[in-house]
């Protein structure tokens, strides 16, 4: 009954088309901090040296701050690097639950939990590929009312300590939506598209640029529909989920990036996602 009920509510949200929902402000480690600004001009903001997503909303000027699932609880400043005035915002503490998972032991798998010498020379490659392209700032007005990518049953939030056949790895870095191979995957806002591959661990990839340091990612594709370079609209197809790269079975998993941080995707969507039960395949 509760995994019905938790389709029924997530379907709900998507079917609806969701009245975009605007950045939580949840100050914890994986969350987003949303602090007013005192200035009459767009300001330039920094946060442990990173610039800051800005926007006017309201009659005032907002940042919408990631903040490192490593950060401390406590208080935190922000810089504007015009005025070089200090904002203070205070981070509270969150603890994640632990998720082990269980790869069954073939020759790909054993890779995948552990890769060999030509492995680990793809994914130094890779990494400097999605570091490059998740470093990319663009100056024009941010895209942040999200609505979910996919439909599907939630499988794994965001945060959750993670354990592959008994080894730790890091923790989620997003939220798994899991479904059938081939259900679409749509862009959650306007966004330009800043890579489109294909990864050891990721599988298929897709990134979206949403503004100023807000970027979306798209992994264990089993088909991308865009390339780099095309703008997409909110609602936009531009995958569909599968089970590529390291998964033990279909879904998307789905990054959100701030000030180039992963935050928790579930708090760009409405509050709604964050608070449905965790249900198991």
């Amino acid at each position: 009954m509760k995994t019905i009920k938790f389709q029924l509510l997530l379907a709900g949200l998507l079917l609806s088309g969701l009245v975009n929902a605007f950045p939580q402000h949840q100050p914890v480690p994986g969350g987003v901090a949303v602090v007013s600004l005192d200035s009459s001009t767009q300001p330039s903001i920094y946060y442990n040296k990173r610039k800051v997503l800005t926007l006017y909303k309201d009659n005032k000027w907002l940042a919408i701050i990631g903040i490192p699932l490593s950060e401390k609880p406590g208080t935190h400043q922000i810089t504007n690097q015009g005025t070089g005035q200090l904002t203070s915002f205070n981070v509270t503490d969150k603890t994640y639950p632990a998720q082990y998972i269980t790869l069954k032991k073939t020759a790909k798998n054993k890779r995948l939990i552990n890769p060999n010498k030509m492995d680990m020379e793809r994914i130094k490659r890779e990494r400097k590929t999605l570091s490059a392209a998740l470093s990319t700032w663009s100056n024009t007005a941010a895209h942040v009312d999200f609505i979910l990518p996919a439909s599907g049953r939630l499988s794994s939030p965001f945060g959750l300590k993670r354990f592959f056949n008994d080894q730790a790895r890091k923790p989620h870095s997003g939220l798994d939506i899991a479904a059938p191979t081939g259900t679409p995957v749509v862009s959650p806002a306007n966004g330009v598209i800043i890579d489109v591959g294909n990864y050891f661990f990721n599988g298929n990839t897709v990134l979206v640029d949403h503004g100023q340091g807000l970027i979306s990612g798209y992994f264990h594709l089993s088909k991308t529909l865009v390339i780099i370079g095309d703008t997409v609209k909110q609602g936009q197809k531009i995958a569909e989920i599968g089970a590529t790269g390291r998964v033990t079975g279909p879904h998307l998993h789905w990054n959100v990036y701030l000030n180039g941080t992963k935050v928790d995707p579930a708090f760009l969507i409405s509050d709604h996602i964050h608070q449905l039960s965790i249900t198991k395949k």
